[in-house]
């Protein structure tokens, strides 16, 4: 308002109304916002009771220059209820910047004035987003435009944002079969659907229908239409040399994306008809032409792949026949990125298939020449069955010469990220198995190489309570690995808790042998003693006998995936450390004998822009004498900022395949760091990212030597899902214990 005359004395009722008629409000509109003909409201509290408030709030930013009296004078011919609600957004602006919770002050009637009641809220989110990229300036400048972003909230008020659906959407996504797709926002504003084979982008905001189910549904339906490329080979042809056949490139790649689109509808029909009648309410496409008719018939045969509908590309660009309009779910197609992202896959994949195999060489005996009559070159080959778990999918058998070889689940999954890009295992990728680059050693470097320190860098949202929203990419994490020590730690452990070993060998080799006794059921080995007896009151009273009247012990096949997040901040520092890692090597130990899949690692960090995870040891990693170094190694560093952590452990976890996913969190104090991730803030990230990890199927569970914990950890992991150790002392021998009550 600092360009215009203050409401009240300086400007009329008259001048006030005419000036707000402009924004196209209602008379219904403008008697709920301000009153009755344009008058103040009858609630409308007085203008010094306003500024006080408001001087109350940002008094530490005042100065000669710097007022809300006009604020206040504005704020005045608004309902007393409306003014109260902005007190409590500009309050959470306050707590994070002073000045940017005055600028919002001085803004305040023009937000009143065009914002209905339930988008002031979010309107402050996507300030305070703004400010975190742009600062106070980038601020300032979004405020003033708050006139045009009404305009566009009333025409998409059924709209989605993809940043408010991303949690629920990721969930969906991975429920979906094949390798793991991250979801992105279109960097492509012209075409912002599309996928790289790895990476859906997405519209970040979607307002095509008028109710929020049903845009709601379309993003559903897009990441749908977009997995189905990459699961049902639409990539599998090199799209670069099939386009040469065209005299008109974009035409031909238009007849394709057409043909295409008919292909993968009737494949998601046919295998998830469910998702399909979702996709259907969004609107049926229209009649064929006649002349797409015969096309469309062949595309849709369950034997379709995309080489038959290139071919029928180029016969239909032949006959002169134009594109079909897409469908509102049809992404764009871009051949030169998904070339790039698949070329780097390919070799990447081909060296993991690589170490995975040189690890079954490993275990037949140092080489595949164990496993073939001697003189004969090693015959490796994947044989493959229909997997009814998966649409269209197939479960996979390693055969080494006459010798079936059942493979890890890490490398069933990459074999079937490879399928999914070639449609079978190219033969090279199983040559000389044991040869060469079979028997490097993952993360190996070759003979004369310096060792190449892994440092990638991952950008993840971070929730800010005081704003109910979260803050976009505001962490920035870096994964590497511990630097190892080599001074005989584990050995020392090992020896010092030599007695307790024995113990925790034995309790967990019965953990593995355990055995579950199933009631009520139609065949077993003794009968269920209560089943006859509710069967004989039954028949007693003419009612239908059940035979399920028996009992049989079952073996509990383990499928347990456990990942430890070890506190490696500066509190510590001492004996608390080396408990912590006398802890580790006790349970790698153990879990050796078990058999359940786990990696270790340690976290820390100094504010956002520099948070650190440790690598001790990956899933896909033997604990061999480097990962003896390396817990060796674990050392006291910065702050213990555990919610960005939390969120990309989670995510490791969902690339395990694993029937119970564990993520087991050991750490001596609450979440803490610079930059204000202290007391609730702290608190309420890492709860809201425990809750993340709860809504993916990961089971986060945090022991704990804080005397404190019990002020914060119920609210924060849930009241069944931590445990104090009073005693730092007793935790090796505590540490064991709970991870077969977890995980039993």
């Amino acid at each position: 308002m600092s360009d215009d005359k203050t409401i009240g004395e300086e400007l009329s009722q008259e001048e006030f109304l005419a000036r707000v008629r402009h924004a196209g409000l209602s008379e219904s509109e403008l008697a709920l916002r301000y009153g009755t003909d344009g008058r103040p409201a009858g609630d409308a509290l007085p203008v010094e009771a306003i500024q006080q408030r408001l001087e109350t709030l940002v008094y530490l930013v005042l100065s000669m220059r710097r007022s809300v009296r006009a604020a206040a004078e504005a704020l005045a011919w608004f309902p007393a209820a409306r003014v109260e609600s902005l007190y409590l957004e500009v309050e959470g602006v306050c707590r994070t910047s002073l000045d940017l919770a005055y600028h919002l002050c001085v803004h305040a009637p023009e937000v009143l004035r065009f914002l209905p009641d339930d988008a002031i809220h979010p309107w402050v989110l996507e300030l305070l987003e703004v400010y975190d990229q742009k600062g106070t300036q980038g601020s300032i400048r979004f405020m003033q435009q708050v006139e045009a972003y009404a305009l566009t909230l009333r025409e998409r008020r059924g709209g989605v944002r993809l940043a408010d659906l991303s949690q629920v959407l990721d969930a969906f996504t991975t429920g979906l079969a094949g390798r793991r797709l991250r979801l992105a926002a279109g960097q492509d504003s012209a075409q912002p659907v599309y996928t790289d084979t790895e990476n859906l982008f997405l519209p970040t905001a979607l307002s095509r229908f008028d109710s929020r189910e049903d845009n709601f549904r379309l993003y559903k339906s897009i990441i749908a239409h977009l997995w189905a490329q990459t699961w049902f080979g639409t990539w599998r042809e090199p799209a670069a040399e099939r386009l040469t056949r065209f005299a008109d490139p974009r035409l031909g790649l238009a007849l394709f994306q057409s043909l295409e689109g008919l292909r993968l509808d009737a494949r998601i029909a046919d295998e998830l008809p469910g998702l399909w009648r979702e996709m259907e309410r969004l609107g049926a496409r229209p009649g064929l032409p006649p002349a797409w008719e015969p096309a469309a018939q062949r595309v849709r045969e369950p034997e379709a792949d995309a080489a038959r509908s290139w071919a029928l590309a180029e016969e239909l660009a032949q006959s002169g026949i134009l594109p079909l309009e897409p469908l509102c779910y049809q992404g764009a197609l871009h051949p030169d990125r998904v070339a790039a992202v698949m070329a780097a896959r390919a070799a990447r994949e081909r060296d993991q298939l690589a170490q995975a195999l040189a690890v079954i060489a490993d275990e037949l005996g140092g080489n595949l020449s164990a496993a073939v009559p001697e003189g004969e070159r090693p015959d490796l080959r994947v044989e493959r069955e229909p997997d009814d778990d998966w649409p269209g999918g197939f479960a996979f058998q390693l055969v080494l010469g006459d010798q079936p070889i059942q493979p890890l689940p890490e490398t069933v999954q990459l074999m079937h990220s490879i399928v999914q890009d070639f449609g079978h295992i190219p033969s090279e990728y199983l040559e000389a198995a044991g040869q060469g680059i079979y028997h490097r050693r993952q993360g190996a470097a070759e003979e004369g190489e310096a060792p190449v320190e892994e440092c990638d860098t991952h950008v993840y949202d971070e929730w800010d309570y005081g704003r109910q929203g979260y803050r976009k990419g505001w962490c920035r994490l870096r994964e590497r690995p511990v630097h190892p020590q080599a001074d005989g730690f584990v050995e020392e452990t090992r020896h010092k808790y030599r007695g307790l070993l024995k113990h925790l060998y034995r309790s967990f080799e019965a953990l593995r042998g355990e055995e579950k006794l199933l009631r009520r059921e139609p065949y077993g080995e003794d009968p269920d003693i209560d089943a006859l007896v509710e069967a004989y009151a039954d028949q007693a009273q003419g009612l239908e006998q059940t035979d399920r009247l028996f009992q049989r012990r079952q073996k509990l096949e383990r499928n347990v995936a456990v990942l430890f997040m070890v506190d490696m901040s500066g509190s510590t520092k001492g004996w608390i450390n080396e408990v912590q890692r006398e802890s580790l090597v006790l349970l790698c130990e153990s879990l050796e004998r078990l058999g359940d899949r786990y990696a270790i690692y340690g976290f820390s960090g100094y504010t956002h822009m520099r948070c650190e995870l440790y690598r001790v040891k990956a899933f896909d990693e033997p604990y061999d004498q480097a990962v003896h170094q390396r817990i060796s190694g674990i050392r006291p560093q910065d702050y213990t900022r555990m919610g960005v952590s939390i969120r990309h452990l989670t995510r490791k976890l969902l690339e395990v395949e694993a029937r119970t996913r564990v993520l087991l969190v050991l750490s001596d104090g609450r979440p803490d760091d610079e930059d204000g991730y202290r007391g609730d803030y702290g608190i309420e990230d890492t709860r809201r990212a425990v809750l993340e990890a709860r809504a993916l199927g990961v089971h986060p569970f945090c022991i704990t030597i804080d005397d404190q914990a019990q002020a914060y950890l119920p609210h924060l992991f849930g009241p069944a899902s931590y445990t104090l150790v009073e005693k730092v002392a007793k935790l090796p021998y505590r540490v064991s214990d709970i991870y077969r009550r977890i995980t039993a």
